[in-house]
């Protein structure tokens, strides 16, 4: 198995668990608030960790040039540009199929991956990307009570257009993410991850704190003052934006994008299993077909 495999679903299991860790803050905090805990209390733990890696490996360093800083502002930015976006469709009446169409971010990593890295996506790649993308939209629009016809239908409303641009946001900053760490050189994967992720981090606590500072007068002091809970969210962030560093330095971030929809797959089975709640038929052919296109893309 290759080692990006493991990497990537313990990525997606660490993501769910902080995704699951910031829904208590938004009681105390505001939306932009929950988010800078994300990388103020996140950026010490991947400080951290890029010590330890960068200070024990044999490996030639990595290389810092102004090419990996551009592809880091670029892809930081995207990151908060594309959160604010999908946060945003929840103040329209058919936020779902915004929310569908954010899901298309696979799709335009692969394209993004394609335009400036040069990346090619091979033929059952390709399909398995889509299977996984066609399953995770029946959820979607399952869970929400949308169907195809509206989906197709309101394809040029705001909600669908802020949809495509969020997935659209997604993509760049995961093809910016692989495009810094491969610009750093260097002979170690795990050091280049490690650089490009305290790098981001620390852009993106700066520029959050700046914008909360102007924009949400109070929002910084109350997160500093949830730091029970938003250290612990900070931390499973950390150790989550640590596994899809490293897994989208090994390999094409289109690729790895696509595996962590196994994350729906966790969320599924613990509402299955443990809570014992009933899922819609469609909701389980989604389920299926996030599986099957998973299969095929990692055989």
């Amino acid at each position: 198995m290759d080692i990006w495999i493991p990497i990537t679903v313990f990525a997606a299991f660490m993501q769910n668990l902080r995704s699951a860790l910031q829904k208590k803050l938004t009681g105390s905090l505001s939306t932009g608030g929950a988010s800078f805990s994300r990388f103020v209390f996140g950026l010490p733990v991947a400080a951290v960790y890029a010590g330890l890696i960068l200070s024990t490996s044999s490996d030639e360093p990595p290389r810092l040039n102004t090419l990996f800083f551009v592809y880091c502002v670029i892809g930081g930015t995207a990151q908060i540009v594309g959160t604010a976006l999908l946060v945003g469709l929840f103040k329209h009446r058919n936020f779902a199929v915004g929310t569908a169409y954010s899901k298309t971010e696979t799709v335009q990593t692969a394209l993004f991956g394609i335009i400036v890295l040069g990346e090619v996506i091979h033929g059952q790649a390709l399909v398995g990307i889509l299977v996984s993308l066609t399953g995770v939209v029946a959820i979607s629009l399952s869970r929400a009570g949308a169907s195809l016809s509206g989906l197709a239908r309101d394809l040029a409303s705001r909600p669908a257009l802020m949809g495509i641009a969020s997935g659209a946001c997604f993509g760049i900053a995961a093809v910016s993410y692989r495009g810094a760490a491969l610009s750093l050189g260097g002979t170690g994967f795990l050091g280049q991850a490690a650089t490009t992720l305290v790098t981001v981090l620390t852009y993106q606590t700066l520029a959050m704190g700046v914008w909360l500072a102007w924009r949400e007068p109070g929002q910084v002091t109350a997160t500093i003052k949830a730091w029970r809970v938003a250290l612990l969210a900070g931390a499973s962030g950390a150790l989550a934006s640590i596994g899809w560093f490293t897994a989208m330095t090994i390999q094409n971030a289109a690729y790895v994008r696509a595996l962590g929809q196994i994350e729906l797959v966790f969320t599924f089975a613990v509402s299955w299993f443990y809570f014992r709640e009933k899922s819609k038929p469609s909701e389980v052919v989604g389920v299926v077909l996030i599986c099957v296109g998973i299969i095929l893309l990692v055989v």
